[in-house]
């Protein structure tokens, strides 16, 4: 297994090269003069743009320009986002966490839940809970999630006022500002926790919970009908049958035989939500103001903040190298074949 994870981290490099080198075309179609914009901090310099871009070397060649990039992005500079009024990386730290910790309450419960559900559908096929899960999955997929999230903000904030757009109340946002309050995790439901405020975890978790319902039920159809799929193309197998032939308990067959060979397919599908998750998903963060990375992004780019636009497609995009590489090590360990391949 040590090889086949070496031989994944050395093709590492050559993917982040491509990444960078997809962003970077994509950025030759923007004028210098807009290019310039992302090292402008004052917009007293708008006036002296020339002197950006002599100083920047804009007007170089594209393979000098690529150089001097890569080296300011090695640096951390990503320039200057109006968006959020800070620097790109600065950004990128602050709206991360929010996100972070949505995605730790979603990730959780989709996967436990949705594999359990799809693997009893299989095993019940044509049964009672085969077809509520199947007619549970095309219902939340039958509507596109932000047609959830509206509905949900208006059934449980509009009407019963249980979950509140936002990441906090006006009265927990100021005292999490204030000296008393110590940020040790930049999670607030963790930091509340050890500074032993019992109601902002509670004021957090409110706020958590509607995006997170959104995602939880649109997330989890889709893995309930991908688990379920697997776990039927599974159990015709000869092994399967074999099994239970030998007289094997039927938990033993579906959870130590059956369902391990069927992972591979919802392990693709779980480590590209989880990069998904992480990269923000820009339609509930919006609908509920949720200040994660997703909605930063999707601001950025309604208000053409080039910056703001070029770091948070750098950040997707090396989540996801980073998700595809965890899913590889994932397949390794699940199973043997791929280690000897």
């Amino acid at each position: 297994m040590g090889a086949y994870v070496a031989r994944r981290f050395l093709l590492l490099p050559l993917v982040a090269f491509g990444v960078t080198v997809l962003i970077f075309a994509l950025l030759q179609l923007v004028s210098p003069e807009q290019r310039a914009a992302l090292f402008v901090t004052d917009v007293k310099q708008l006036a002296q743009l020339s002197n950006v871009i002599r100083k920047y070397g804009l007007d170089q060649p594209v393979y000098v320009q690529y150089g001097m990039w890569l080296q300011e992005l090695a640096h951390g500079d990503l320039g200057w986002s109006q968006t959020a009024r800070m620097p790109t990386s600065e950004a990128i730290a602050a709206f991360f966490p929010a996100t972070l910790e949505l995605t730790i309450y979603i990730f959780v419960p989709v996967v436990l839940i949705g594999v359990w559900l799809g693997t009893q559908a299989a095993v019940h096929k044509d049964r009672f809970v085969d077809h509520f899960s199947r007619l549970f999955a095309i219902s939340l997929r039958g509507m596109p999630s932000f047609v959830w999230g509206l509905i949900l903000l208006m059934v449980f904030y509009g009407w019963l006022n249980w979950f509140p757009p936002g990441r906090l109340s006006l009265e927990a946002d100021l005292f999490t500002k204030s000296p008393q309050f110590h940020s040790y995790t930049h999670l607030l439901t963790v930091d509340a926790l050890l500074n032993g405020q019992g109601w902002i975890f509670v004021d957090a978790i409110k706020h958590i919970a509607g995006p997170a319902l959104t995602l939880v039920l649109v997330e989890m159809a889709l893995l309930v009908r991908i688990t379920r799929s697997s776990m039927l193309e599974v159990l015709r197998q000869d092994y399967v049958r074999t099994g239970r032939a030998k007289g094997l308990a039927e938990p033993v067959v579906i959870n130590r035989h059956a369902r391990r060979n069927a992972l591979i397919p919802i392990i693709t599908l779980s480590s590209l939500l989880f990069v998904g998750l992480l990269g923000g998903v820009v339609l509930a963060e919006t609908i509920f103001n949720f200040p994660g990375i997703g909605k930063w992004g999707a601001e950025a780019a309604v208000q053409l903040d080039i910056p703001g636009v070029t770091g948070f497609a750098i950040f997707v995009a090396g989540l996801t190298v980073l998700g595809n590489l965890a899913a590889d090590v994932l397949y390794a360990a699940i199973d043997p074949r791929i280690r000897l391949g």
